[in-house]
C-alpha cells in the first residue's frame, strides 16, 4: 500500500520587517522573471527620482487631463494593479514581479504601507501604478497602461497626492525615457542616500507620526470638486472627471 502524499511546502515569503529595513537603506528586491522562485537585492549606483516640484506634462497630456476621458482612484484596486504590472505586455515580454514580491507588497498594502493609483475609462481599469511608503519617501515600484497616457495620468495624481501629503522623495529606481519625459532625473548613489535619509529620519512606527508623509491628505482638501469617498473601500477615493483631474494638474503648477 502506497504511503499518503506529504503536504506541499508552503511558498517562501519575504519578511516585511526585513523588506522595509532594506528600503530604508536604498535596497529593493527584484526577480529574474515572473516565474522565478526567489528574489535578489538591488542597490543601483545611479538612481532615478522624480522631484515633486519638477513633474512635466506634455501638451497632449494636458489635453488628456482636461478632456475628462479618465477617472482616477487611490487604493481601490491594489491587488489588480500589482497583477497587471506583473503581466507581460507588448514591448514588455517579461517582468520582475514574481509571486513572492506580489505577496509581500499585498501584505504591505494591508498594513497601510503600500498604495496604488488607478486610472479608469468607462469603468475599466486601464492604467495605474503602485509603490511603498516609508516616512516621507515613496518608492514607485511599477506602472502599467493599456490606453495612451493612462499611466501618465496616474503619475500626475500620485505627484499631487505626495505634494499634498508633505512627501520629500519619489523614488523611481531606474531611469527610462518614459520617466525622463515626465521630469525624472538620475542622481548618484550617495546623493540618493542623503535624500533618503532626510525623508526617512525619525520615522515613526504604528500610527501616523509627524515624520510620516500623509498619503490621504489629498482626500481631505476642500473645494467644489472635492474627491468623493467610495463606499466599498475606506481608503479609496475617486476623482470625478473632468474638473478634478484638471485641478490635480493646476495644483501642481500653482505650487511649483
Amino acid at each position: 500500500m502506497s504511503s499518503p502524499p506529504r503536504d506541499a511546502e508552503p511558498p517562501a515569503r519575504l519578511d516585511l520587517s526585513i523588506l522595509m529595513d532594506a528600503y530604508a537603506v536604498g535596497v529593493f528586491p527584484m526577480a529574474d522573471s515572473r516565474d522565478s522562485p526567489d528574489v535578489y537585492w538591488v542597490e543601483p549606483r545611479r538612481r532615478a527620482i522624480l522631484p515633486l516640484d519638477g513633474f512635466h506634462a506634455s501638451r497632449r497630456l494636458l489635453r488628456t487631463l482636461k478632456s475628462g476621458r479618465f477617472e482616477t482612484t487611490a487604493d481601490r484596486a491594489f491587488a489588480d494593479v500589482v497583477r497587471l504590472c506583473g503581466t507581460p505586455a507588448p514591448g514588455r515580454e517579461e517582468t520582475w514581479i514574481n509571486p513572492m514580491i506580489a505577496d509581500a507588497v499585498n501584505r504591505l498594502h494591508l498594513a497601510g504601507c503600500a498604495h496604488s493609483i488607478e486610472t479608469w475609462e468607462e469603468g475599466e481599469l486601464v492604467g495605474g501604478l503602485y509603490g511603498i511608503r516609508l516616512g516621507r519617501a515613496f518608492f514607485g515600484e511599477s506602472m502599467f497602461s493599456t490606453r495612451t497616457d493612462a499611466s501618465k495620468v496616474a503619475l500626475a495624481h500620485l505627484v499631487a497626492r505626495l505634494r499634498a501629503g508633505g512627501f520629500m522623495l519619489l523614488d523611481c529606481q531606474f531611469q527610462t525615457p518614459h520617466l525622463q519625459s515626465l521630469g525624472a532625473i538620475e542622481i548618484s548613489q550617495s546623493a540618493y542616500k542623503s535624500r533618503l535619509s532626510s525623508a526617512t529620519s525619525s520615522t515613526g512606527s504604528g500610527a501616523l507620526s509627524a515624520a510620516d508623509g500623509d498619503f490621504g491628505a489629498l482626500d481631505r482638501l476642500r473645494g467644489a470638486d472635492e474627491p468623493l469617498p467610495l463606499a466599498d473601500s475606506p481608503r479609496a477615493m475617486v476623482v470625478p472627471s473632468p474638473v478634478s483631474i484638471w485641478r490635480i494638474w493646476q495644483s501642481l503648477v500653482q505650487t511649483s
